[in-house]
């Protein structure tokens, strides 16, 4: 997806749309923030089934998290709970809610159209949580005019128009990884300051940016790691696990292994004595001795 500039540019800035981000005033660590949506899922399935309080130990085995730190997590939004009640399901999905800023409506633009864009743009549960699919938008002639989840696909030239005209700060990125820092570069410059990255690349992007980055092969790659050691099988114990990598796995591994092996060589061989002026000691057929390592 080969993405040209737009003749026309918008005025908007990545400090005006800053400017709509919600405040780190509260000094919410990380950690805990990674963690809150995993917290408001169990507390909405909680809150679906009428179930009016829970206690720390209930939520964090629902959320996978111990309940010591659950309640290290809940201290920062100034939520204790109430000894030997627990917390109050409706009252904690509201409060996360509203720290995670979904108590607004965020319009959001996919950009890349393929496959994993339609199916994103057919996720019913943005909606649910808060955010708003504003727009669809593609440089192929070919999808452009199409529709995905009734909305039409655009064309990349009107990017900057929408984000200024739909207050967009949040750009989804899924196009082909080679497209996808010129699709951020523009985004950023139209000025989204949150966008989540599908591509299979490492984005740069300036200070005051935050990218989320899904890799769906990577945490493949992890589970492969697991499923082996499950099985029992050692990567440096023959070359059964090699013999079923991927091409490219196995010719890397390969040069890896020549690598090496010039390496020992090199250390290996000795400095030889007794020659003319220091040199090798010759063979019966007057060559230089090869130096075999062991």
């Amino acid at each position: 997806m080969a993405i040209g500039r737009s003749p026309q540019s918008s005025s908007q800035t990545p400090d005006q749309g800053a400017a709509r981000r919600p405040s780190r005033a509260r000094g919410i660590p990380e950690a805990t923030v990674a963690r809150l949506p995993l917290y408001l899922r169990a507390l909405t399935a909680l809150s679906e089934r009428s179930v009016p309080t829970v206690s720390s130990e209930e939520l964090a085995a629902a959320a996978g998290v111990n309940s010591a730190k659950l309640r290290k997590d809940f201290s920062y939004l100034g939520s204790y709970g109430t000894r030997g009640v627990g917390y109050d399901v409706e009252y904690l999905v509201y409060q996360i809610s509203r720290e995670l800023g979904l108590t607004q409506d965020w319009p959001v633009v996919i950009v890349g159209i393929g496959n994993l864009g339609h199916a994103l743009a057919n996720y019913g549960g943005f909606a649910s949580r808060g955010f708003r699919v504003a727009a669809l938008l593609d440089a192929d002639p070919s999808v452009v005019g199409s529709s995905a989840a009734g909305l039409p696909v655009r064309h990349m030239d009107e990017l900057e128009t929408i984000v200024e005209t739909q207050h967009v700060s949040i750009g989804v990125i899924t196009t082909p990884p080679g497209a996808a820092q010129q699709v951020c570069d523009r985004l950023v410059e139209a000025g989204v300051t949150s966008i989540l990255n599908f591509a299979p690349t490492v984005l740069t992007v300036p200070d005051g940016v935050d990218v989320r980055k899904v890799d769906l092969s990577i945490e493949l790659q992890i589970l492969a790691f697991h499923e082996q050691r499950k099985a029992g099988e050692e990567p440096d114990r023959g070359d059964s696990v090699l013999d079923r990598a991927p091409g490219p796995v196995r010719a890397a591994a390969a040069k890896l292994r020549r690598a090496a092996g010039a390496a020992t060589a090199a250390k290996a061989e000795p400095v030889a004595k007794g020659g003319k002026g220091g040199k090798p000691p010759k063979g019966p057929d007057g060559e230089l001795s090869a130096v075999v390592p062991a």
